[in-house]
């Protein structure tokens, strides 16, 4: 995989044979995810499934973060509690992640209950003099490491350069590339003690502190949205390094969600569109073969024309399921299988691996002696490795397969305008009958 740091596709070198570790970094439960949290939680769950499905063990950490400026002030706003804009978002977030078919992490780690860990991290930088206190906060040296600036793969003085002058918040700064680790509290905002004053962390700190805590010195990968290259990776990075400690071994960031237009996303434009609404009005798995129809690290456009285009494609994927529904009892094809994993670990090329599947759809509905085991790896691959799931078989009432059996006998009987009339009484009980020169296939309308 591309490698951040380096900058270049390198092979992804574990920790331990056999075992992956992972961490990326969650959400702020402040309001609705956007398409971008959909992307980058879609693209690594693929990352996992494939882990899982090529027989590696992994155990994957994201992170909630669940203190923060931003849930103070939407607290504030409603006169509720942090806890309670907490608790609400939290629950949106997991409820639309599951929605997209995005498994549970192995650990979701809160920022909260970490507090005492991240204060001793802290105390650590300041005697060492890698952190120092300001005016309203604790603040990191960026200078004390040497290589800071690495993800953004910028010197140091190109980054004091093009930093911001500090104003009001912040004002303790020593350089406008510091950054700060504990700040201190406000009359009425939540806070926790520490040798410096009551306050709450940095959100630099939080992921530091929680992934070293759970994965250990030297885990495999370290994810997000390519936002958070810099400075926010690049700030763990340089906490953990000014520490001490081996920080992740390979940084892999997703790109951007644009619009039909090619503006970026994101919700200072204006221009986000809310997850939720969106997996309610499409079916989610067209958002998901849309997330794998795009290079991970390239632009992926979201807009109704992407999302139809990706609808129709899941239907027929359904389509081919269902009338390959026996196939799943048979071993796949073992050619098949390699040239998907070929795809997978050349950078995790998805659109590449995702066209090859479909491939083996049109082969496969070509006929032949190898078409169920084509089909067998078609849907093992999309399901298992990439976690979109196609329809199987449905359990047909006993009043809908008399009317498909009445049906049958007034097509028998050439009397088509009493078939044209059955189906459409089928259709309004919500079940499509497609005629095909091996019988009709019945299954359920996907808007029933």
């Amino acid at each position: 995989m591309y490698d951040t740091a380096s900058q270049e596709v390198r092979p992804v070198e574990l920790r331990e044979p056999g075992r992956v570790s992972m961490y990326v970094c969650g959400p702020t439960v402040y309001g609705d995810p956007h398409v971008g949290h959909g992307r980058f939680t879609v693209t690594w769950d693929v990352i996992r499934r494939y882990l899982e499905w090529s027989g590696l063990e992994v155990r994957y950490v994201s992170n909630i973060t669940d203190i923060d400026d931003k849930i103070i002030a939407r607290a504030n706003e409603e006169g509720v509690g942090t806890d309670d804009v907490v608790k609400r978002y939290e629950r949106v977030w997991w409820d639309t992640m599951g929605r997209l078919g995005v498994s549970a992490p192995n650990e979701e780690p809160h920022a909260t209950r970490w507090i005492a860990e991240m204060v001793d991290l802290i105390a650590g930088l300041v005697d060492s003099g890698a952190a120092y206190v300001g005016g309203d906060g604790v603040y990191f040296a960026s200078a004390t490491v040497a290589d800071y600036g690495l993800l953004a793969h910028q010197p140091l003085d190109s980054l004091r350069a093009g930093a911001r002058v500090a104003v009001g918040e912040e004002a303790g700064k020593r350089s406008p590339t510091d950054f700060v680790l504990w700040k201190f509290a406000k009359a009425g905002e939540p806070s926790w003690p520490s040798p410096w004053g009551a306050g709450r962390p940095g959100w630099h700190t939080e992921c530091v502190v929680m992934s070293l805590g759970l994965l250990g010195d030297g885990f495999d990968l370290h994810g997000g949205g390519s936002d958070l290259a810099f400075p926010h990776h690049e700030n763990e990075r340089a906490q953990a390094v000014a520490a001490g400690r081996v920080f992740a071994r390979h940084w892999v960031h997703s790109g951007m969600v644009v619009t039909d237009g090619g503006e970026k996303m994101s919700k200072s434009l204006g221009n986000t569109l809310s997850l939720p609404e969106l997996a309610a009005r499409w079916d989610p798995r067209a958002f998901r073969l849309l997330v794998l129809g795009a290079h991970y690290r390239s632009p992926m456009t979201v807009s109704p024309t992407t999302l139809a285009a990706s609808l129709e494609a899941v239907r027929g994927l359904d389509a081919f399921a269902r009338r390959f529904a026996p196939a799943r009892e048979v071993a796949p094809d073992a050619g098949a299988l390699e040239a998907f994993r070929a795809a997978m670990d050349d950078d995790l090329d998805t659109p590449r691996a995702v066209a090859g599947v479909h491939g083996l759809v049109r082969e496969a509905n070509r006929g032949g002696p190898a078409a169920d085991a084509l089909a067998a790896a078609a849907i093992e691959l999309l399901e298992v490795a990439l976690g979109l799931p196609l329809a199987r078989p449905d359990q047909v009432p006993a009043e809908v397969a008399a009317l498909v059996d009445e049906r049958a006998a007034a097509r028998a009987a050439r009397d088509w305008a009493r078939s044209d009339a059955l189906r459409d009484e089928l259709s309004a009980m919500g079940w499509v009958v497609e005629d095909a020169a091996d019988g009709a296939k019945l299954h359920r309308r996907d808007d029933a």
